[in-house]
């Protein structure tokens, strides 16, 4: 299961007072889980930005708190600087990385919004998607007027705060929380010191276009070819070359794959080359895999391999470490956030893991050992697929094959996932143990504890099954159309599953002993026993045909 993250990039009405940005700071990262990516003061403008990241409910309670501690520290009534504000926390948005939809971001930013109104007697306006009106989704309409004409604003019925008093807060202002898309900073190199070359390209490509003076003397506005994207050309004396600096605003209508081939191909029409291309500040994982994807399917090659190698494909295709070495570890927004000296099961190698298994610990046990089998036995069935793809004479057949890839992947990472999860369930069973019981009520948290962990106990090891299981598919398909000499090994991967199913559901079992819900630990049971019936007929289905395959080929 993907984890759900998202961003929020707060901007608070204060850039000089270090001592001040700092208090705000401490109170994001007093909340366990958050990420501080990055802080960004400036002196002229008198405002800093504030960039963390981590799951919804610890990014929900950082930015509470973070807003709580501006109106603590931040006096608007002394504020002065050059960008439009109208609150001690001027914007606070919230973004969707990974995991997680717009519709879900926007109910937690309205719910933000809602408590900082309620707890903070704070006027608050919903923007962009997280707006209840169509004019509010622009954020310049909502800071029209700014905190200089916020009394007066506050005072008309039209310019109601979606939460909040509608009363002035002197000291406070009014903050404005949104739910917007994954805005990207990337430049793309070129050949050139023209600027002039470089802006005739930006135009083309940037949605807003050029205007121009139409054959009756009229300005008329043609827009470049790039949705959501905004650009310029300019010369950086530092490189000695000239870019386009582009801020992908939506990178799901305009991906940074698509804007780097688009800018290739005006920049080739003019006669100007690209060299490379620069990311500034941080990108989501599933943006850099789909660049690999992108460019892998236009070699007509699978797309099913690791992650670690659709990056590679991305970091190349497009030049990104041309002028910076691009280091995915602090480049992509996932891995930047991994707890560094927190080492999962699944980050070991085979003989660390192996070494962790063997120990005195009772965990990992059984129930990682069945999840990790089965993603070895998928892991076959993938590399038969990737084999196919690539197989000569085969060509026209690479999408196929790269297709069950893929899906293959992803079976993979799920029961990888579920590797970790499963000790981690365990885990949570002994620490619920561990719980004080002396007074009743003590004993009463103690029990539901218990029960709640055991219970997560017990589907965690199911959906090994159930995961494991949707890979049989894939191996029967590679048995009976894949490449003929990776045969055994796509039959390997089907007593692998098996014996991860099988694993499974002695965790199952066993786990279910200790729940107080016994029609939930029937019908677990139940469904576990189909599907254990049904992995036993797919394994022997399958090396049937490999056993034929064999005699076959030891005849010819």
């Amino acid at each position: 299961m993907e984890k759900k993250i998202i961003e929020c990039v707060p901007n608070f009405s204060e850039g000089r007072n270090m001592s001040v940005i700092k208090q705000i700071t401490d109170a994001i990262e007093s909340v366990e889980g958050v990420k501080l990516l990055d802080v960004d003061p400036g002196k002229d403008t008198n405002r800093t930005v504030i960039t963390f990241v981590g799951d919804p409910d610890v990014v929900s309670e950082a930015a509470f708190l973070a807003v709580k501690k501006a109106s603590e520290v931040i006096d608007m009534s002394k504020h002065h600087g050059e960008h439009p504000r109208m609150g001690a926390t001027d914007v606070c948005p919230f973004i969707p990385v990974s995991g997680i939809t717009m519709e879900e971001v926007v109910i937690i930013a309205r719910k933000v919004a809602e408590r900082i109104g309620k707890e903070l007697k704070i006027p608050v306006y919903c923007y962009e998607n997280a707006a209840f009106e169509e004019k509010r989704k622009n954020l310049a309409n909502c800071r029209a007027g700014e905190y200089e004409g916020l009394k007066e604003k506050l005072a008309d019925p039209i310019w109601k705060p979606d939460f909040g008093p509608a009363v002035f807060n002197k000291r406070s202002g009014a903050t404005a929380v949104g739910a917007r898309d994954f805005l990207v900073a990337f430049n793309v190199n070129l050949n050139t010191t023209s600027t002039r070359r470089a802006n005739a390209i930006a135009f083309d490509v940037r949605e807003k276009g050029r205007s121009i003076t139409n054959d009756k003397g009229k300005q008329i506005s043609v827009p470049g070819t790039l949705k959501s994207v905004k650009a310029i050309g300019w010369f950086i004396e530092e490189y000695g070359i000239a870019q386009i600096s582009m801020n992908l605003t939506n990178i799901s209508v305009t991906p940074v794959h698509i804007a780097f081939d688009e800018v290739c191909r005006k920049a080739d029409a003019r006669g100007v080359r690209v060299t490379g291309s620069e990311l500034v500040g941080l990108i989501p994982l599933r943006a850099m895999l789909d660049a690999g994807r992108y460019f892998l399917e236009k070699q007509q090659r699978s797309t099913g391999v690791p992650d670690d190698e659709l990056i590679k494909i991305a970091i190349k295709s497009m030049g990104l470490s041309e002028i910076h070495t691009f280091k995915p570890e602090e480049k992509i927004i996932e891995y930047v956030m991994a707890e560094k000296g927190k080492r999962k099961l699944a980050g070991m190698n085979l003989r660390e893991f192996m070494n962790e298994t063997a120990s005195e610990s009772p965990a990992p046990g059984g129930g990682s050992v069945s999840a990790y089998m089965g993603a070895l036995g998928v892991a076959l069935g993938t590399m038969v697929a990737n084999l196919s793809s690539h197989k000569k004479g085969w060509d026209d057949r690479w999408k196929e094959f790269s297709d069950w890839a893929e899906r293959g992947k992803e079976i993979q990472n799920k029961l990888l996932d579920l590797v970790d999860e499963d000790t981690e369930a365990f885990n949570k069973i002994i620490e619920a143990y561990r719980l004080p019981k002396k007074s009743e009520e003590e004993k009463k948290i103690r029990n539901d504890a218990v029960q709640a962990a055991t219970r997560n106990a017990i589907l965690v090891p199911f959906r090994v099954m159930e995961t494991a299981y949707s890979g049989f598919e894939l191996l029967r398909e590679m048995v009976e159309k894949g490449n003929p000499n990776s045969v055994t090994d796509a039959g390997t991967g089907a007593l692998a599953l098996r014996s991860c199913i099988w694993g499974a559901f002695l965790n199952v079992q066993i786990n279910g002993s200790g729940l107080d819900n016994k029609k939930f630990v029937k019908d677990i049971l139940d469904k576990g026993r189909t599907i254990e019936l049904k992995a036993g007929r797919e394994e022997e289905n399958i090396l049937k045909k490999v056993e034929l395959l064999i005699s076959n080929k030891s005849k010819s």
